[in-house]
């Protein structure tokens, strides 16, 4: 178990505004960072970082969080894996890892690694006997000399206990080299993984060994051709791509990915200039790929498949990726279905070049393949061939981008439109035989196959003890505010010109104050008032306002003691911010609103109004504070006469009592409105 102590060193030791502009082109704006949003395509930058915080948010799509969200969403991964993710980067070692509790720590396995692919490669340079001969006889056939084999780190491994003696000598344990998947428990004892096959190691994006693929030398019965290390505390064979860490300077500078199908295509591709070549491992080409290419600005990915039935059968498979990536999916089919090794070993390198700009969409071979041939004359081939291409594009029968290919294919076939679209609702979706990470080991890129499940992120809001009173634990019983109002964006916050000037918020003329409404919730499950809206974004402006400026909100603490909150979330997350001490950094008044709201980090990266200009920093908590005031004052007036028409009119003094309270309100309200306009 990561420790809340570990989670911290590692979030002071992340520079969150740096790990951003590895993939981000950023901007400075006053104390935050701005750029075009990773995680949807857009032209204006509506995607902020502040430093100070330690929050992200993306006005454009209204995601957001902390350093640990957003690696959660870039690299597809869960919340402890997101924390040994930055662990890993900045070299800490957690205390799950000393402890042992999750097996061997990670630099240990990368190290076993490591080792193993020294070993290997000098079996290859250096082994003697029929097995090594056979290796270096392979290598060359391929085109693949001594120097190549050493800028790859290729390899023989003998198998017989070779390794598991060569990583014992280097005080390696055995549950260390059966964690990195390089040996094999047999009787209580390790063996040797590999055995007889030559070696292509797989990097992480450091360059570090974190897995392999073998494959057997020669022609040999009831043996896999390629076997792969399996998913492992550090390969997840899903998420990674072969020479991936070589390729990825390259894929930025030119925007354009290769796709090859197998190790030695991407090292021909490499070896002959293309240095923007990768494979996927041992799976089937997946979503989680496109997104780790998409991580580099790559807008062009191109698919080298073979043209034969498998090649046809990998780019079908592709065309659910179609509306799912910015980046535009064309394929090309090298002449007599030839792979990229076999074509480079015959032709210079310069004429691949021009079949690279020439690759045609995706679809456009999808649909010549599938429709060459038929006859057109003959209503039952027309028929088979509507519902074989009906299977290829089910998995896009709710996508915007149906309707155009199914009037494509009914153009094709010569039918109406509205009976395609029938069709392609009706069909099947496919699904993968493979989930991500879990499959036998195949020969790389074997096919382009579905994507895997997205990670659900899910966080349950939970006041903490002393808040209990203010709202149960349960988030569905949080007041009437549905969940789904925290993705709120206020109108004009989309591709507005954030560097441009003060975007618009929808302010409205006849109402007092400056704060924006949120949009109505997807699916809410209550009609919010107008004013309720108002209330929610300005609770969340606040909010926003306490992470970043914390000690300039204290002084308005005994107002905000009158507030009737429309979130008790929202007041819970203020009370635990204000509990913390004078002088504390925005960072860990941020730790503290997490510790009484998990979904703290989403609601305080959200905020606009302090990041503003026209209007000084006390000015602007000056006018969210009356705007709060002066909502909450509405929202308690309406709540007493709510009241006054259940209260029996016997009983007077109670009645009066809650007249009194109202006038008091309505007056406050009233002085507020007149604050405020004067302010505008």
């Amino acid at each position: 178990m990561i420790t809340d102590e570990d989670k911290e060193k590692v979030r002071q030791a992340t520079d969150f505004v740096q790990l951003v502009a590895e993939t981000v082109e950023l901007r400075q704006r006053g104390q935050e960072f701005w750029g075009c949003c990773p995680f949807h395509g857009e032209k204006n930058p509506s995607f902020k970082v502040n430093p100070n915080t330690g929050l992200w948010h993306c006005f454009g799509c209204g995601e957001g969080g902390d350093v640990f969200s957003y690696v959660q969403k870039r690299e597809n991964l869960d919340f402890p894996d997101a924390i040994r993710f930055l662990a890993d980067r900045a070299g800490i070692e957690l205390s799950e890892e000393r402890g042992g509790r999750r097996g061997p720590r990670r630099n240990r396995l990368i190290d076993c690694l490591a080792e193993a692919q020294s070993f290997y490669a000098t079996m290859l340079m250096r082994g003697r006997g029929e097995g090594p001969d056979a290796a270096r006889a392979y290598f060359g056939s391929r085109g693949f000399g001594g120097d190549v084999c050493r800028r790859w780190g290729l390899g023989y491994a003998p198998g017989r206990g070779a390794l598991v003696s060569d990583l014992r000598s280097c005080g390696f344990s055995a549950s260390e080299m059966i964690a990195a998947d390089l040996a094999l428990d047999r009787g209580g004892r390790p063996v040797d993984r590999f055995f007889d096959r030559v070696m292509f190691p797989i990097n992480d994006e450091q360059g570090r060994p974190i897995a392999f693929g073998g494959r057997v030398i020669g022609p040999k019965k009831d043996t896999a051709k390629y076997v792969n290390t399996r998913d492992t505390a550090v390969f997840n064979k899903g998420k990674h791509l072969f020479a991936y860490d070589r390729a990825k300077e390259t894929m930025a500078a030119t925007g354009e990915a290769i796709v090859c199908e197998g190790y030695t295509d991407v090292i021909s591709m490499h070896e002959n200039g293309f240095t923007n070549a990768v494979a996927a491992l041992g799976t089937a080409f997946r979503l989680d790929h496109i997104k780790l290419m998409e991580r580099q600005r790559v807008n062009r990915i191109i698919c080298m498949f073979d043209g034969d039935a498998a090649g046809q059968r990998a780019a079908e498979r592709a065309v659910q990726f179609i509306d799912k990536t910015t980046a535009e999916l064309r394929c090309v089919v090298l002449p007599d279905n030839q792979d990229p090794m076999e074509f480079l070993s015959a032709h210079p390198a310069d004429e691949l070049r021009p079949l690279l700009d020439a690759a045609r969409p995706l679809m456009d071979f999808v649909f010549e393949k599938r429709l060459a041939g038929v006859d057109l004359g003959n209503p039952g081939a027309r028929v088979a061939a509507l519902e074989s291409m009906a299977k290829v594009l089910a998995p896009l029968k709710k996508s915007v981008v149906m309707p155009e290919y199914a009037a494509r294919l009914a153009d094709a076939l010569k039918m109406e439109v509205d009976d395609v679209k029938l069709a392609i609702r009706e069909a099947p979706v496919p699904r993968d035989d493979e989930p991500a990470g879990r499959g036998r080991a195949k020969s790389p890129a074997a096919g382009f196959g579905q994507p895997s499940r997205p990670q659900r992120y899910q966080q349950r809001a939970q006041a903490p003890q002393a808040a209990r009173d203010l709202a149960p634990a349960s988030e569905d019983a949080f007041d009437y505010v549905p969940a789904e109002a925290y993705g709120d964006v206020a109108d004009g916050c989309g591709d507005g010109g954030v560097y441009g000037g003060a975007p618009d918020y929808g302010y409205s003329a006849e109402e007092p104050g400056f704060l924006p409404a949120a949009a109505p919730a997807a699916q809410p499950r209550y009609r919010l008032s107008e004013e309720e809206r108002m209330q929610l974004s300005c609770e969340q402006e606040l909010l926003c306002a306490m992470a970043s400026e914390p000690d300039a909100v204290r002084r308005f603490a005994d107002r905000l003691a009158e507030v009737s909150w429309a979130d008790s979330r929202h007041e819970a997350m203020a009370w635990a911010m204000l509990s913390t001490p004078a002088g504390s950094a925005p960072a860990d008044v941020v730790t503290a609103a997490t510790a009484a709201c998990a979904s703290a980090p989403q609601v305080l990266s959200a905020g606009r109004v302090m990041g503003e200009e026209g209007m000084a920093d006390e000015q602007k908590l000056e006018l969210i504070v009356n705007t709060l005031d002066w909502l909450s004052c509405q929202r308690q007036v309406r709540s007493i006469r709510g009241k006054l028409r259940s209260v029996p009119d016997a009983a007077g003094d109670e009645a009066q009592s809650l007249y009194s309270e109202a006038a008091r309100l309505q007056k406050k309200a009233n002085e507020l409105r007149n604050c405020l306009s004067s302010q505008n």
